[in-house]
Formats: C-alpha cells, structure tokens, sequence
C-alpha cells in the first residue's frame, strides 16, 4: 500500500504523541506550523511513489514478496538496489534538503543482518521477530525514526558506570510479556512526525551493559514518552526562501518506564552483538548520507550558476567563477562516486542483503563531510557579498525604500532585480543561515563523527595485502635493478652472498592477488 503525502497527515492526526516545541506542547504534529517544513519533506517520499516521473526511481520490487514497495522502506538485495537508492534519495533530497525517511531502510537493513546473526549465534528468534515488523511497516507504509544517539552523560565512561543510569536507554524490567525501559535519545531525526520510534544501541557494549545492550520498535505515541523538539527548518520566517517550505526536526526522546512487548524486541541484553548493529547501520546510512549531501550540493550548483546568470556574468568568460563551479562541482560528484563504488563493490551479508563496501561509503562519507565547508565557501564566491548584505524581504513592500532597493540592486538588463533578490535569500537560506550552519553541523557528524569514519576505514582497508604486494615486488626484484642486492628482510639475512637463511625459511614468491570484497561474516 502507497500512501500520499495527505494520507501521512491524515495517519499522523490518528495519532497522539507527548511532542513539546519552543517550550509548548504540540496538539497535532500534522498541522503545527513549527513542524510543517518536516511534514512536508517526509510527505514527498509518499507522493513520489504515487507521481509518473519520480514512481520508476522510488518504487522497489521486494525480492520475496514480489510486491512493490517504497525504496525508503526497501531491502537491498543486490549492487543494483544500492545504486538505485543512492538516486533515490539524491533526487529527494534535491527537493527536500534531506528527506529524512531513508533512515528507517539503513536501519531496516542492518537489522535484517544483526538479528540473522544473533540467531545464528544464540538461537533466538530475533529474526522471525523483524521479518513480521518489516511485513507490518511496509503494508502500513510507515515512517519511523531512528532513535539511536544516546545522551551518554559522561563520556569517559561506559553505560553501566554512569552516575544517572538514564543517561543511555536500557532495560529497567523483563516481563513474560515484554520489557520496560528508560533513559533517553538525545539526537532523534524527525521524531515528532513520524509513525514508529526504532530504538538501536549507539557503541559496543560489554558484559556489565547488557541491559543497555537494547533494539526494539516502539509507538510514537507510547505511554511514558516525551519528545521534546526543534522546530523544523526555519518557519514563518519570509527570508527563507527554502527551508521555510522544507525542513527538519532534530529531538531528544525521553522513555519513562514504556512497555515493549516481545514481539517488538529485536536485541534484549545480546551485548556481544551491540556493536555489529551499530557499525553495520552506520555502513548503510553513510552511504545514504553521500547521497542525501549530493542532493544538496546540487541546489548549491544550481543557485550558484543562477547567481552568476543574474550578476551579469557568464563563467566561462570569467575564470575565477569557472574554477569555483568546477571546484564545486568535484566535490560533490567525488565523494558521490564513493556511493557509486561502494554500491558496485557491495558486500553480501549471509542474511540475503547486501551492504555497501564499507571502505568506499566511509571514505564518501569522510569527505562530505569536511567538505561541507568549502562547499558553502565555493557558493559565496560565485554569489557574491549580496548573499549577507540584502535587506529583509519587508523593505520589498515598503513604499518609501522598494523603488530605490529595485533600482539600484538590479544586475544584468533581462533579469528583475526582484528575481536576483529572492536567489540571494535562497543562497543565503542554504549557506549563510542557521539552517545552513545546521546542515554544516549534521554534515560533520550525522551517522558518526569523522573520527567514527576513520577507524571504518582502517578496520577495513587491506593494509596487510597491501604491504604483502610491495614485499613480493622487493623480494623478486622488481623495486630495484636486477643486480642489486635483496634488502635485508630477515635479521639473519645480511648480505647476497653470505649468510643464508634455512630453506624452511626461506619465502615462496606467491602472486598476491588484488584485494576482493570478502562476504560479511564477522
């Protein structure tokens, strides 16, 4: 079942979550203008499903059912699926900014692994358990966060040792019929409009954090939860030309004692395997994440190039606005090519999906997000300074300064001064706004900090065959001339016509091969 954008409004108003914004309760997240940017953004992943142009790029065919199903919500089954939802959610998010919803199929995926390898591992029946959810979301046609950032309290210290144990959601009780739980998420995308909280560890965990060791799906609208939000985007706010129309809530969840039946639970108290969901939700939504910032970096290209159009200068003519394009340009196809390779190169799990290869989506992702700064500098320097200096969209109507503003801020003779305006108010919407430090911000640390990426990317890289490859070239030869003599690899090798080591020791020139993508099996 597809729903339209009006269905999810009408399916949020059935529903009665406790959602405070600005320090006032919300009646209805459905028609509360401080949430409609969000509303809005999440209600195109619905509408697309349902449009003649965007349907053949947002509808999937579940490789099980045979069903057709929206690709926010899909399996992906093969290298194809991964490049498929790579477009997907670049053009959603060259709409939306981010559309948000395509968290929940990061989080599908890696579930569909983690619960696959804890029964495997304990016997459980985790997995039967997600199958019967994903079912039920998927034919509801459902919205949920991802309620995985912990508050974390003191960070030097793990769960189990933190002075208020809320400080990281955990199990507080375990009934014949579900589990209690407690504490609170503090960074929650979309929270106040959506269907379904799904709550997943955020670090490994050890023994004695086996009670926050913890996965499990949960009404929005659940008795003891309070969700307590940002606004989404910039509302009501006539100078945001953009993020007045389309936005995104960011909320710290707080779980006061809310009741989880079994059926909803998908880790209870597993803590080996607390950090294998974690890393492998991380793997999928970086990936989503090169996406999502190329979606982006394309309405940055697209104002940019509008910028230069209506100051009246062409930039293949002008080379320092050419560079800048270019220079934009690279960044945001560069890491959009990691998505592409680490779709190509994707890695199939035994439980029947397949990953992207996490070298590729961590090192996208890396470079999104250092490079979401210069990526706002580039689009100031095709822009211009008007982007900052432009008066309030009220002097456009007053009467005793319009005249003058259109007159002398006009650019070039064929484009309205009020056209070169509004574009400023958008380039400034999208780069010099707290909306725009906003998308710096979660650019850098959404999915993982920089840091998280680089310890990826060194647990995965094959260092090891990389360093065997140059030591077979060395020991055959190739490094130097024919003549020269063996560098001194062994401690009892000291010179070519010498000592000599045992032949038991002696190393067998083996062709290393490049490096394959192995199956995910740890």
């Amino acid at each position: 079942m597809f729903m339209s954008a009006a269905d999810y409004r009408e399916s949020l108003r059935r529903l009665a979550p406790r959602v405070f914004v600005n320090g006032r309760r919300v009646a209805s997240v459905a028609d509360d203008p401080d949430l409609a940017p969000g509303v809005a953004a999440i209600g195109l992943t619905y509408d697309a499903c349902l449009d003649r142009d965007l349907a053949p790029h947002l509808v999937a065919t579940d490789a099980a059912s045979g069903k057709p199903v929206n690709r926010m919500l899909h399996i992906t089954r093969t290298s194809d699926d991964l490049l498929r939802k790579l477009e997907a959610v670049r053009i959603l998010c060259q709409r939306t900014g981010c559309a948000q919803r395509y968290l929940v199929g990061d989080a599908f995926n890696a579930l569909l692994q983690a619960t696959h390898r804890i029964d495997a591992d304990a016997g459980s029946d985790y997995h039967q358990r997600f199958l019967a959810y994903l079912s039920r979301a998927r034919e509801q046609d459902l919205s949920c966060a991802i309620a995985m950032t912990d508050a974390k309290g003191d960070r030097s210290l793990r769960p189990h040792a933190q002075a208020n144990p809320d400080a990281y959601l955990h199990i507080v009780e375990r009934r014949r019929d579900g589990i209690v739980i407690s504490g609170t998420k503090a960074i929650v995308t979309s929270a106040p409009y959506v269907h379904e909280l799904l709550v997943m560890p955020c670090r490994s965990m050890t023994e004695a954090d086996r009670d926050f060791a913890l996965c499990c799906a949960v009404p929005v609208d659940a008795d003891g939860i309070t969700i307590v939000s940002r606004p989404a985007g910039r509302p009501g706010q006539p100078a945001a030309k953009f993020s007045a129309r389309y936005g995104q809530s960011v909320a710290a969840v707080i779980f006061d004692r809310v009741f989880v039946p079994w059926d909803r639970v998908f880790l209870a108290g597993d803590w080996p395997h607390a950090g294998f969901l974690t890393t492998a939700y991380a793997t999928h939504h970086r990936h989503s994440c090169i996406a999502a910032r190329a979606g982006f970096g394309d309405l940055l290209i697209g104002a940019g190039v509008l910028m230069c159009d209506a100051n009246g200068l062409e930039p293949s003519r002008h080379h320092h606005l050419r560079d800048a394009l270019v220079e934009l340009i690279k960044i945001v196809e560069g890491f959009y090519a990691c998505g592409v390779a680490s779709s190509v190169h994707g890695v199939t799990d035994p439980a029947g999906n397949v990953m992207p290869e996490p070298v590729y989506a961590n090192i996208g992702k890396l470079l999104l997000a250092t490079q979401i700064y210069d990526m706002h500098r580039l689009a100031h320097e095709v822009s211009g300074g008007l982007v900052v200096a432009l008066p309030g969209p009220e002097e456009d109507h007053n009467p005793e300064t319009a005249a003058s503003l259109q007159a002398v801020l006009a650019g070039r003779g064929d484009v309205p001064a009020s056209h070169r305006m509004h574009l400023a108010r958008l380039m400034e919407d999208l780069t010099a706004s707290d909306t725009a430090g906003w998308y710096s911000l979660i650019s850098l640390h959404g999915g993982g900090s920089p840091q998280a990426m680089k310890m990826e990317i060194y647990r995965h890289y094959p260092l090891r065959e990389r360093a065997a490859l140059v030591e077979q070239l060395m020991e055959r030869g190739v490094a130097t001339s024919p003549d020269a003599p063996l560098p001194n690899r062994q401690p009892d090798r000291c010179c070519a016509e010498g000592c000599q080591a045992p032949e038991s020791l002696t190393p067998t020139a083996v062709a290393v091969p490049l490096p394959r993508r192995k199956e995910a099996t740890s």
